[in-house]
């Protein structure tokens, strides 16, 4: 019997089989739970509906589990009172939740970040920071006691990533807004917690440039390694099981410790190394 066995849950924000959402929900179905899944909407002339077919090709794997497949626009409170409706209607009361959301535009993403547009910050806080109080405030009638609700963040919202910039902000309010819902919601038993994970090759993060992250944490990690999707995906449906209880407002990182150092690390050998050559 898996440690999901009986439980139930709604997961936003998968958004193809490279997604730290899709790699958490793998385990949690592998383990015996069944979720609802919701993608992005697709344009009206997108024929092949191309953000539906990268989840329905993920979820299509798991039949059983996989319950329904709905587009989701974080912006619109009505969609998303009737995404909770279609939970609400498949499975009652839910177990788990799990928020997978940020966007920034290209342009405001490359610019340093005093240059940030102001429509391009608002947009951007909106989906990324505000989406989780969006969410977590619809959801609120149809958790069960003793639920638990994750988010994905990052390190650069706790210090300065060059080029990780507007995005570095938005996840700064996110960690913030996970420990007041804590706060909130900590009377019905219900934790908030926020996951940080390393650089992976997701869709977002190609566009933060994760490869030169990866580069930099290999070197400075105590482990020496970068994490992987399947490291980050165990931890990440623990962090939404009745493992975990007890753990809330809490950012957890599985980033191979590279969060803990306060100097580059090997990485300065290397550069010793280099310099005596």
């Amino acid at each position: 019997m898996g440690f999901f066995e009986g439980k139930k849950g709604l997961i936003i924000g998968v958004a193809n089989d490279r997604s730290i959402a899709w790699a958490i929900a793998k385990v949690i179905m592998d383990q015996g739970g069944v979720a609802g899944f919701t993608h992005l909407p697709d344009k009206p002339d997108d024929e092949k509906r191309k953000n539906r077919r990268r989840v329905s090709q993920c979820t299509d794997l798991y039949p059983a589990q996989a319950k329904f497949l709905e587009p989701l626009d974080v912006n619109n409170d009505e969609n998303i009172a009737a995404i909770m409706r279609r939970t609400a209607d498949e499975f009652g009361k839910i177990d788990f939740l799990l928020h997978s959301v940020a966007f920034a535009t290209l342009d405001d993403l490359k610019r340093d970040t005093i240059e940030t547009s102001r429509d391009g910050f608002k947009l951007a806080m909106e989906i990324s920071a505000y989406s989780l109080i969006a969410v977590a405030n619809a959801a609120r009638t149809i958790l069960n006691p003793n639920a638990a609700i994750a988010t994905m963040t990052y390190f650069g919202g706790e210090r300065c990533v060059p080029g990780y910039n507007v995005m570095g902000i938005c996840k700064a309010a996110l960690d913030a807004i996970v420990r007041y819902l804590a706060y909130d919601l900590g009377p019905q038993g219900i934790r908030v917690n926020a996951l940080s994970a390393g650089p992976l090759k997701t869709l977002a993060g190609q566009a933060a440039g994760v490869g030169e992250m990866q580069g930099l944490y290999e070197y400075m990690s105590p482990l020496g390694r970068n994490v992987t999707h399947d490291e980050v995906g165990r931890i990440g449906a623990w962090l939404l099981s009745d493992l975990s209880a007890g753990i809330t407002a809490e950012i957890l990182h599985v980033d191979g410790g590279y969060n803990a150092m306060g100097s580059p690390g090997r990485l300065l050998d290397r550069l010793k190394s280099a310099g005596s050559t």
